[in-house]
């Protein structure tokens, strides 16, 4: 695991610390309760369903992730089926996810599936961990979501129930510490089949109910053991930085992989830029509608072109600009 800062030492107030095991429970009983049905949590689930969404549901919605992860599945229902299809069509399949290199890292995953394991996710954390764009966290999530393993998962919502709950702070960290993996560890059943119970609850509970802006505190199932509760709701130290959108490069790349993503054969680059050749906008497609309203400066225009090359979003050919093959 990479190297955390080690923060502050996790403190569990003595109260708390008597009933763990109550809060365990209550959790778990809210969660059997309350669940959203996914199909990444069904019984028939497959690894390999759940090592997409948990790529996909990077600083992304459920609520968008859903249509997407199940054309995935049924276009490319093992790791073989994706590896076989260019990097590119993953890309395209991709849709507006956002952060779209997550589509190659999931081709290239895949890929090495296919040829390193016989196409069969593999279940140990250091296996998973050694597959390209699988980070400490996914492969903990998938080890434990997919394979039923005990492994400490820490993502967003964990971290901010945990704070709250059992260190009275209204946020945790802006970055995870090694004291809040500690945390976590300790708070961990030994039980595979409750540490996965208790993983996934605490997840559920802070996406549902202990949101970061607008917690539901009355409806929380362990509201009466909330350390943050109790210290009467203090303030965060500090607030979390919001990501711009309208403006920024994040738009226009956008904005022209949507351009690629719709196209049928590569798009010259004087169409993507060059008010001379655009089309009459009764017949151009509505990405290169879109793209053209930006008004975005040519010289920050080709800059963005470069950078999707460079990632491997895109690659230039004579006839113009296209997704990888």
């Amino acid at each position: 695991m990479t190297d955390l800062p080690d923060g502050t030492a996790p403190t569990i107030s003595a109260a708390a610390s008597t009933s763990i095991t109550q809060i365990r429970q209550r959790v778990t009983d809210w969660f059997a309760r309350e669940q959203r049905d996914l199909p990444w949590r069904h019984p028939e689930r497959t690894a390999w369903g759940v090592l997409v969404s948990e790529v996909m549901l990077q600083q992304t919605p459920v609520v968008r992730v859903l249509p997407v992860w199940q054309q995935w599945l049924d276009r490319w229902p093992e790791p073989a089926a994706l590896a076989a299809d260019s990097s590119g069509e993953a890309v395209r399949a991709w849709g507006r996810l956002g952060y779209p290199r997550r589509a190659l890292r999931l081709h290239a995953a895949a890929t090495k599936i296919a040829s390193d394991h016989g196409g069969i996710v593999p279940q140990s954390i250091p296996e998973l961990r050694a597959l390209p764009g699988i980070g400490d966290y996914t492969a903990a999530a998938v080890a434990t979501f997919a394979f039923g393993l005990r492994s400490t998962v820490v993502d967003t919502n964990i971290r901010r129930v945990e704070a709250r709950l059992f260190q009275g702070d209204a946020l945790p960290a802006p970055i995870l510490t090694a004291a809040e993996m500690r945390l976590a560890e300790e708070l961990l059943p030994e039980d595979p089949g409750e540490a996965v119970s208790w993983n996934a609850a605490v997840m559920e509970l802070g996406a549902l109910v202990c949101t970061a802006r607008s917690p539901q505190c009355s409806i929380c199932p362990v509201s009466t053991e909330c350390a943050w509760i109790a210290a009467g709701k203090p303030a965060p130290s500090y607030q979390p930085k919001g990501q711009p959108w309208a403006g920024t490069d994040r738009q226009l790349r956008g904005a022209v992989m949507a351009v690629l993503r719709a196209a049928e054969h590569p798009v010259p680059g004087e169409l993507l830029h060059a008010p001379a050749v655009r089309l009459d906008q009764r017949a151009q497609p509505p990405e290169l509608t879109r793209l053209y309203a930006l008004d975005s400066e040519p010289s920050r225009l080709e800059r963005i072109l470069e950078g999707l090359v460079a990632d491997g979003l895109a690659v230039r050919t004579e006839a113009g600009l296209a997704l990888p093959s």
